[in-house]
C-alpha cells in the first residue's frame, strides 16, 4: 500500500531523516546510529519515506544507501505554492493595513 505524503512527512523522526539524507546519502545503519531508536524501527520510518518516493534506494556492494528524492519534494512543493501565493497577499494586505493604522496613530501624536 502506497503511503501518503503527508502522513510521511508529519512525523518528526522521518522529517529528520529526510534532512540527513538531503546532505549526503545514508544506509539504514548509518540512519540508525543518529537516532535513539533501534535499526527496526528507522527502518519502519524508511520504508514509509520509500512508499511514497520522497527517498530512493541505491545499491552499493552489500549495502543500501538511501538518497533523497528532491523532484517528489518539487511536487509537494509546487502543491504548497497555490496557498503562498494566497499567504503573500494576505500578509501584504495585513502589512498595508497595520502600516496605515501605525500612521493615523503617529499623526494623532503629532496633533496634540
Amino acid at each position: 500500500m502506497k503511503q501518503d505524503l503527508f502522513h510521511a512527512i508529519s512525523d518528526p523522526t522521518r522529517r529528520a531523516i529526510l534532512t540527513l539524507i538531503a546532505i549526503q546519502a545514508l544506509t539504514p545503519n548509518a540512519m540508525a546510529e543518529k537516532f535513539d531508536m533501534t535499526r527496526q524501527a528507522v527502518s519502519k520510518h524508511i520504508k514509509v519515506l520509500h512508499e511514497c518516493e520522497l527517498i530512493k534506494p541505491e545499491q552499493s556492494g552489500r549495502e543500501i544507501y538511501y538518497h533523497f528524492n528532491p523532484k517528489k519534494m518539487r511536487e509537494f512543493d509546487n502543491w504548497l505554492a497555490q496557498f503562498r501565493h494566497n499567504w503573500e497577499v494576505q500578509f501584504n494586505q495585513l502589512d498595508n493595513l497595520l502600516s496605515t493604522q501605525n500612521n493615523q496613530r503617529d499623526n494623532e501624536q503629532q496633533t496634540k
